[in-house]
């Protein structure tokens, strides 16, 4: 059974210029009331061929209801990780498989020497994991940076897609804002030179400050977040400031994307969504600070086969926050099909 939900007023969608953009199915059966004790499904490393050589890839994964069930592939955000799926994995669980992968320098994957930390490299990466899943067509999500990838991978190898779901994804977006950051002194610390200091500085915030910093920034409702969800984001920030990888790669993988916005617009990451062919769609709460909303309809619009879903009070990792809303629009998504 599904029901449909339409993300935006009739004046917003007739301007669009697309009556079924907003028109989304939410699956009303089959998902689970949430686990808030369920702990994020152990890790296991499996090792990929690069281009820039031998990569251990650290993932999550979550079984689904059978050998045949179909197979969710998960991407996370800067400064996240596999983690970040746990409760929509376990929602998921029912109907299909859930991979979260730690992209490379974050979580558990070490990078390999000379990565170049951009959208394209971190796609070439998903590509050769999903060629060497070999369970055919996957449903790919990402969050932020981990959406700019999925575009990416669902653009360049539509054979390794049946479906897209984009969430909150990190669009050029260059509104000047320090409310955008965790830290306003992280706009510093990216200024060549004149930021080795405040670098220095930010590397002494202790973990537990780090995890509510970012947690106040992505989530419109910080305060709703259960005591143990918040520990377990310190006990992570925790283990990532032991790992020598994970300061530098942040900071390289930030840059990368800031620098990817400021290409020409032939190379813009805007250029890639007409290319996607599969059924998708886009999720964004419409308190994100980090991307603004403002940008959904257009990403949206410029996807073939693309609707949207705005969701009120919610901020910036939609999949955290309302994840059994995202559930059921993802798994409508994938009952839905060819008839997107």
């Amino acid at each position: 059974m599904t029901t449909t939900t339409s993300a935006a007023p009739p004046h917003r969608r007739s301007r669009l210029g697309r009556s079924d953009l907003t028109r989304v199915p939410l699956v009303a059966d089959g998902v689970p009331p949430i686990d808030l004790a369920a702990k994020p499904p152990p890790g296991r490393h499996t090792e990929l061929t690069t281009r820039c050589g031998p990569l251990r890839l650290h993932l999550r994964e979550t079984p689904g209801p059978s050998p045949l069930a179909p197979t969710a592939v998960h991407l996370h955000g800067l400064a996240g990780s596999s983690t970040n799926w746990t409760d929509l994995a376990g929602l998921l669980a029912g109907r299909m498989r859930s991979i979260a992968l730690d992209l490379p320098g974050f979580g558990r994957s070490e990078p390999p020497p000379g990565y170049a930390f951009t959208r394209q490299a971190n796609a070439d990466v998903v590509i050769r994991f999903l060629e060497q899943l070999d369970a055919g067509p996957v449903h790919l999500s990402g969050n932020s940076f981990g959406a700019a990838v999925a575009i990416e991978v669902a653009a360049l190898r539509p054979d390794l897609v049946e479906s897209l779901v984009l969430i909150s994804p990190a669009m050029p977006d260059l509104r000047l804002d320090p409310r955008r950051l965790s830290d306003p002194r992280i706009a510093v610390a990216m200024v060549p030179v004149l930021g080795n200091r405040t670098r220095r500085e930010l590397a002494l915030v202790p973990p537990a400050a780090r995890a509510e910093q970012l947690l106040r920034l992505c989530f419109a409702e910080p305060d709703a977040v259960p005591p143990h969800r918040l520990a377990e984001v310190v006990a992570e920030f925790e283990e990532r400031s032991l790992l020598p990888w994970s300061g530098p790669a942040l900071g390289r993988t930030t840059a990368e994307l800031l620098r990817s916005w400021l290409v020409p617009p032939a190379r813009s990451l805007w250029r890639r969504l007409p290319e996607v062919g599969a059924p998708s769609l886009v999720v964004w709460g419409s308190a994100d600070r980090v991307v603004t909303v403002r940008k959904a309809p257009r990403t949206a619009n410029l996807l073939p086969r693309g609707r949207l879903l705005v969701l009120p009070r919610t901020g910036h990792v939609a999949q955290m926050e309302r994840p059994q809303v995202v559930a059921r629009a993802f798994l409508g998504l994938v009952q839905a099909g060819s008839r997107w």
